[in-house]
């Protein structure tokens, strides 16, 4: 079978790919970093500082992603007619890169598709996707690593050739489409292109001017009375607060976005008690480590854990006002935790327990 087309071509082929591996480890590094921030190894350090790191790793995560669909689909077109060579099998070899080739596509295409339909918040399938999804990168970027040892020598021959007017046609499409892509999806992310960005996910106000990804109702957190109250645990035993104590104590106001895996941000303005004059009034020594429970009792992120560098960090708040008014029950009324570069995930709504662990 013949192919005609001027784009099946290994100097086109090479251009795109290099574009599309950066795209990948982008992705990669910054999806990796996400994993670790929510499930800490002993050894892994994450600043509190600057407050928008987490929004900007996570941003490019997601935008990386977006970018690497329309360079995935391009570099494929440039590859395909290879399938129809025969024999299609030449060597031991051969068949080990063909795999491999498998392999990394297989994964690309998962990786792409499943990290799509998160950002939207859809999930037509039955496995857990953070734990999928994180596995599923191993594999693919493990493979793009093989795929460029195997194929380097050809990829620096092939980059050192000109390339004429059609493929270089071929070769901007790409580059524009993928950035159309990043323009139509990026304002869940990009505060400046959220009017621009019509498939963008988030970027529209939700309750008090800010997007909510769990409600209430969700949660089964149904109302919170005037008998709330929140327990602190410190060395010196244990001390309850009422709404009310809390609003009495040092009130801290700060610009803070709240950053989601899912890849949308925004900033907001909360007000609320720091943590560290909490943890203080136990007798906490500063920077100890704090696990946050909530009143939502079945939720995979009912509790979490707040650690040393964010708990010392003046601007981490146990908040109580949004945008200058009282926190909304979707907002996790009445109490939740704001601290800056963390997941939306870990930014616990609804909190009734802080406990000091170290």
């Amino acid at each position: 079978m013949k192919f005609k087309s001027l784009v099946h071509d290994p100097r086109v082929t090479s251009r795109v790919g290099t574009w599309l591996g950066i795209a990948f480890t982008i992705c990669f590094v910054t999806g990796v970093l996400s994993h670790f921030i929510q499930h800490p190894a002993p050894w892994f350090y994450w600043p509190s500082r600057p407050i928008n790191l987490y929004r900007i790793t996570q941003g490019a995560h997601v935008i990386s992603g977006v970018a690497a669909i329309p360079l995935l689909i391009a570099k494929l077109w440039t590859v395909y007619p290879k399938l129809f060579e025969r024999p299609a099998v030449k060597s031991l070899l051969h068949a080990l890169e063909r795999i491999s080739i498998l392999v990394l596509a297989g994964a690309a295409f998962f990786e792409l598709a499943t990290g799509t339909f998160n950002a939207a918040q859809n999930y037509p399938w039955s496995f857990f996707f953070p734990t999928a999804h994180y596995a599923v990168a191993w594999v693919a970027f493990g493979s793009l690593l093989v795929h460029i040892a195997v194929k380097l020598p050809l990829i620096r021959e092939h980059r050192r050739k000109e390339i004429d007017v059609s493929r270089r046609a071929f070769l901007r499409t790409t580059w524009l489409t993928s950035g159309v892509a990043v323009l139509v999806f990026g304002g869940s992310t990009i505060p400046f292109l959220r009017n621009v960005s019509a498939l963008s996910e988030r970027s529209n106000n939700g309750e008090q001017g800010l997007p909510v990804n769990r409600t209430a109702a969700q949660a089964n957190v149904v109302t919170v009375d005037s008998s709330w109250r929140l327990e602190v645990a410190g060395p010196n035993g244990t001390t309850l607060f009422s709404r009310e104590q809390l609003q009495s104590m040092r009130q801290t106001t700060a610009a803070l976005p709240i950053a989601c895996v899912e890849g949308w941000s925004q900033t907001a303005t909360w007000s609320g008690v720091p943590v560290m004059d909490l943890l203080k009034a136990v007798g906490a020594p500063a920077g100890s480590a704090v696990r946050v429970s909530s009143l939502e009792r079945a939720g995979l992120y009912n509790s979490t854990t707040l650690p040393g560098v964010h708990t010392s960090d003046p601007l981490t708040l146990l908040a109580l006002r949004l945008e200058g008014k009282v926190l909304d029950l979707d907002h996790g009324y009445p109490c939740r935790i704001i601290a800056p570069s963390r997941p939306g995930v870990l930014q616990t709504k609804w909190v009734r327990r802080l406990e000091v662990i170290t």
